[in-house]
């Protein structure tokens, strides 16, 4: 019981924290998994968790859900978790953490990579990677926000669409888990705590975002988003 409660505290705070800025939370969230769950129970029980906090995230700032980008995003999500699912066993995908990090930075810092890259970027090609990847490296939310934030200026509107985008990965994610034999009812107790964490974090998250002005929003997230792929490629080398 007390693992229950410690990780329903703990997905409050992380899922706060993504209410806040967008993302974040996922990736602390499953760096702490570890220490509470075993390894196969790892990224199933985090995409469910997770799914709960977008969706509700998404829910709470539904009017600032920009309806347009989800169909390609779909349709990109549903391609890429039925490729990846099929070859998870037959692929090395040791070096994407390490693609994933570079990719963003080069995004968030780098004009003449954005100049050159733009023609290639889609809702499309963020779904089918972002969602593909997610059955593997756990927490891919940082592919979309990347794109997002170069394509509204609104806090609200980048929010709540990646919120909106990463409910569908992290939907899709738990029924390929489902359909691979994964019991979630096996750990009920830690879903139910940490579910309640995450929507009541992501009310908390969605009221304090209000606090933060405009460029600020901007400037914390691009640097939340560096930290992470900064995270991302060491963590591969060392």
């Amino acid at each position: 019981m007390i693992d229950e409660i410690v990780l329903g505290l703990i997905t409050f705070f992380t899922s706060t924290v993504a209410g806040v800025v967008g993302l974040g939370g996922g990736m602390m969230l499953i760096a702490i998994l570890p220490s509470f769950l075993p390894l196969n129970a790892l990224i199933p029980v985090h995409g469910l968790t997770q799914m709960s906090s977008n969706l509700s995230r998404a829910v709470f700032g539904y009017k600032y859900v920009k309806l347009e980008t989800i169909p390609k995003f779909l349709l990109g999500s549903i391609c890429g978790i039925a490729l990846f699912a099929s070859i998870l066993y037959f692929i090395s995908l040791e070096f994407v953490p390490l693609f994933i990090g570079i990719y963003i930075l080069l995004s968030l810092w780098s004009k003449k990579f954005n100049e050159k890259i733009k023609r290639y970027e889609s809702y499309f090609l963020a779904g089918f990677f972002q969602t593909g990847l997610s059955i593997v490296v756990g927490a891919t939310g940082p592919l979309t926000m990347t794109l997002l934030l170069k394509d509204y200026e609104d806090k609200h509107i980048v929010v709540a669409t990646g919120a909106a985008l990463m409910s569908i990965t992290h939907t899709l994610k738990v029924f390929v888990f489902m359909f691979f034999g994964f019991v979630f009812f096996d750990y009920l107790g830690v879903l139910i705590a940490m579910i309640i964490g995450a929507v009541t974090g992501s009310y908390v998250g969605t009221k304090l975002r209000d606090k933060i002005e405009g460029k600020k929003f901007v400037l914390l997230l691009k640097v939340l988003l560096s930290a992470l792929a900064v995270k991302l490629i060491i963590g591969l080398l060392w």
